[in-house]
């Protein structure tokens, strides 16, 4: 399909859904920091596993298409899910205690965690320009974590673990994108989650306290969901090197969200080095369009964060 105008309408409705897909992940993010207030951390993991479990499955499930669990890699398909699990108990936990743009300037250095690892791992060795870039970038973390006896907060750790289990995850599903279907790979991702942390919840039950909080549970699943079919709806429409900055955006979100249900607003520090972890995620991207139009994709999916 050749036509410039159709092209153009496609590469807009595109932006639209990657938009849309980053503001389902920020409510995702703020439900769960509000969530956090109600119950325990594990619980609210669950919640969101088990949420979108149940979607997924009343959708897609083994049932009506036998072939859906059929992997060639199970033992990675199982590695990745947990990889994934990791990084949402981790990120959960730091919304606990630090504000949505703190916890998600930290995630914003997944790119480039997963462009160092990509070299040894998978063989994607990168140049001189994007470590600088990737080096850069580290600055603008430690500028919004600040380590020093004043300004770090040690929660921001688990910020840093899930930045951490997620770039290891990326780079597991760049394994698997080369042997099982999109389709089985979410299925492992939601099954494993939710299996895994169903005996945990037993131990950190609390009833919810009124019908809004049951609603926000199964809300979490929701909107994750949500947010992933509207990912992959986008990258159908539009190329990963026009749709990448916009998923910076969630930090307008994060901020928005963070001020409007927590009145909290980000400092200085936070919103200087977000500036510069910007600045360089989308410099390594789009260095990465030039070099592998492919890996421009899989690049984006890497930093829309552990939902």
């Amino acid at each position: 399909m050749n036509d410039p105008a159709i092209q153009h309408r496609q590469r807009l409705i595109g932006i639209a859904l990657m938009c849309g897909a980053v503001a389902a992940f920020s409510g995702l993010d703020a439900t769960a920091k509000y969530l956090n207030g109600h119950m325990d951390t594990m619980q609210v993991v669950w919640a969101r596993y088990t949420g979108a479990f149940l979607l997924a499955f009343a959708v897609s499930n083994p049932l009506t298409r036998p072939g859906l669990m059929r992997t060639r890699r199970p033992i990675l398909q199982i590695v990745r899910s947990a990889l994934l699990l990791g990084s949402s108990i981790f990120n959960f936990l730091a919304f606990r205690y630090l504000q949505l743009d703190q916890a998600l300037s930290i995630l914003f250095s997944v790119p480039f965690m997963v462009a160092a690892l990509a070299g040894p791992m998978l063989g994607e060795w990168i140049g001189w320009r994007r470590w600088t870039a990737i080096l850069v970038g580290f600055s603008g973390v430690l500028l919004v974590m600040r380590p020093g006896p004043t300004g770090f907060d040690p929660a921001m750790l688990y910020s840093v673990g899930s930045a951490v289990c997620y770039a290891f995850y990326g780079i597991a599903t760049r394994f698997l994108a080369r042997s099982d279907s999109n389709d089985t790979t979410l299925f492992y991702t939601n099954v494993v989650g939710t299996v895994v942390m169903l005996p945990v919840v037993l131990f950190v039950w609390t009833t919810p306290a009124s019908v809004l909080i049951v609603i926000l549970m199964f809300l979490m699943g929701g909107l994750g969901s949500f947010g992933h079919y509207l990912l992959i709806a986008a990258h159908r429409l539009a190329p990963a090197s026009i749709l990448s900055p916009f998923m910076y955006t969630q930090l307008i979100w994060a901020v928005t969200l963070g001020y409007l249900v927590f009145e909290q607003l980000p400092d200085r520090w936070t919103l200087a080095g977000a500036g510069i972890v910007i600045a360089s995620g989308l410099y390594i991207l789009n260095r990465e369009r030039k070099m592998h139009s492919v890996e421009a994709t899989r690049a984006t999916t890497d930093a829309a964060g552990p939902h």
